[in-house]
């Protein structure tokens, strides 16, 4: 080994030895109880069987894998939505606004994230101000719930996701050449076509790395359904927490964390795979 390969070796291992015993590990050993079954005492039984894993196929599970899917794709393509305006505003700003912009995109980050959560369930409360501002306005009639639906799963879903897809959007348009709009604008180029031949590829991996951010932190959220939505807006996580702690059934929630690995590493996997066929 040469000596150049010798020191990246040491200078990445402490990164690689974090990984391997803070996330290689525990989702091997959460892949390993999932062949188990629980005993009468909430524990793991021994000996290997496969029937855990094959409850997976219960139809129970497929509306709240289904549901999980596409609360976390349509977060995540608003997220994006939102941010790319934002940042590009961002980028454009002097430094001094664009720092006081910054701290207030990282604001929420200072409070509790349950009291964030309750916040937001006051708000829609049918007493809430938000409730009562839309009535008022005549947008929306006495007996509309905006609390306790999908609609406000996923409204409260984009406010907490947010911030994830806005900093490395950011990180990325901060280092875009903006005189290259100017140049496709001279060349007859619309705003539109400027902005989406010459601007979104030029910050394709800032837009990436915020899709698989916020993508996979709303695959595994369970608060926000449990205190925001209704008893039909569960997500995987709800389950995870129902089999671990209510059931005490710690290899099925194993599995289904396992099934929610899976959903993780697929599109990260898919995403790494074309950008090294890129």
């Amino acid at each position: 080994m040469s000596k150049p390969n010798r020191q990246e070796l040491l200078l990445s291992a402490p990164s690689m030895g974090w990984l391997i015993v803070f996330f290689a590990l525990p989702c091997l050993l959460t892949l390993t109880l999932a062949f188990h079954q629980s005993d009468l005492r909430g524990g793991v039984a021994a000996g290997w069987t496969w029937d855990t894993v094959n409850s997976l196929a219960d139809p129970l599970y497929l509306p709240v894998v289904w549901r999980t899917l596409w609360i976390s794709t349509v977060t995540t393509l608003l997220c994006l939505a939102l941010a790319l305006p934002m940042c590009w505003c961002l980028a454009r700003l002097t430094p001094r606004w664009r720092n006081a912009m910054l701290l207030l995109v990282v604001l929420p980050f200072l409070t509790n994230f349950l009291i964030r959560i309750f916040a937001w369930r006051s708000l829609l409360h049918p007493e809430g101000p938000v409730k009562q501002l839309l009535v008022w306005l005549h947008l929306v009639g006495d007996d509309v719930l905006l609390l306790n639906n999908a609609g406000a799963v996923l409204v409260v879903m984009i406010y907490t996701q947010l911030p994830f897809a806005i900093l490395p959007l950011y990180a990325s348009v901060e280092k875009f050449d903006f005189t290259l709009i100017h140049a496709a604008h001279d060349l007859g180029a619309s705003g539109w076509r400027a902005f989406r031949r010459v601007f979104l590829p030029g910050v394709r991996q800032g837009i990436i790395s915020a899709a698989i951010i916020v993508f996979v932190s709303s695959l595994g959220q369970y608060v926000i359904p449990q205190f925001i939505g209704g008893t039909g807006d569960e997500m995987i996580g709800n389950k995870i927490v129902q089999r671990a702690f209510t059931d005490r059934n710690l290899p099925l929630a194993c599995a289904l964390a396992g099934a929610l690995l899976l959903c993780v590493m697929v599109p990260v996997l898919i995403m790494a795979w074309r950008e090294r066929k890129v």
